[in-house]
């Protein structure tokens, strides 16, 4: 049985505001949050775009690197967003 394979994402809240994510299915998860069926802090921030999406090794890396995303400033999330192909 093949394992899932996992991503690291953050999304741009139509106030401007970041959120990050993990997920196994980037464009679904994308669409649960604009459906209203994402995290509560996106619901009311809606509509989302994914602006940025790494691969993780695991789940277990995944939750592990939306920690360290998620304790960067802003202005450090958007500019590892800048600085990736």
């Amino acid at each position: 049985m093949s394992e899932k394979a996992w991503f690291c994402y953050i999304l741009k809240c139509a106030d401007g505001s970041l959120y990050t994510g993990v997920t196994t299915e980037p464009e679904r998860r994308t669409r649960q949050h604009n459906d209203g069926l994402g995290a509560k802090y996106t619901r009311a921030r809606r509509p989302v775009k994914m602006i940025y999406c790494e691969p993780a090794q695991s789940q277990r890396h995944a939750l592990r690197r939306e920690h360290e995303i998620r304790t960067l400033s802003r202005a450090r999330k958007l500019s590892l967003i800048r600085t990736t192909p």
